[in-house]
């Protein structure tokens, strides 16, 4: 999927679109890739001289190419967050880098995904993280 496909599923766009390609692999593992290209507005305070992509930065773009498992077809609805879990950060990513992100789902449960994601540059583990995500069908 490019990002005009991805904006069918989710209701992101500037400057919080953070997935510029997605894939469903099969039921179960997305994935996706998003390239930091250095003027993005989360750069210009972390850190001035030194711009490094803050951590809950990483997660959104984990949990907005998770969205291509959980979106439903013809089903209007917004993806919340409603918990994260065993977040770590190995590895800076940086003005240039490539973040290609690995979701899996680990359990539905009524509208809760349960997802666990990696995301990597240059087949280097950067950020991984579970997370629960709401899916609530619009009005």
């Amino acid at each position: 999927m490019n990002q005009e496909e991805i904006k069918k599923i989710i209701p992101h766009r500037d400057n919080m679109l953070l997935v510029e390609e997605a894939e469903k692999i099969d039921d179960v593992t997305a994935k996706g890739k998003y390239t930091v290209k250095g003027d993005e507005f989360f750069l210009k305070g972390h850190f001035p001289g030194n711009p490094v992509v803050p951590g809950v930065i990483l997660c959104e773009m984990m949990a907005q190419a998770s969205c291509v498992l959980i979106s439903g077809e013809g089903v209007r609805s917004t993806p919340y967050f409603s918990k994260m879990d065993n977040v770590k950060f190995k590895n800076k990513v940086l003005p240039g880098d490539t973040l290609e992100t690995t979701c899996t789902l680990t359990k539905s449960k009524g509208v809760f995904y349960f997802i666990s994601a990696k995301g990597y540059v240059r087949d280097k583990l950067c950020v991984q993280a579970d997370f629960t995500v709401a899916v609530i069908p619009e009005e």
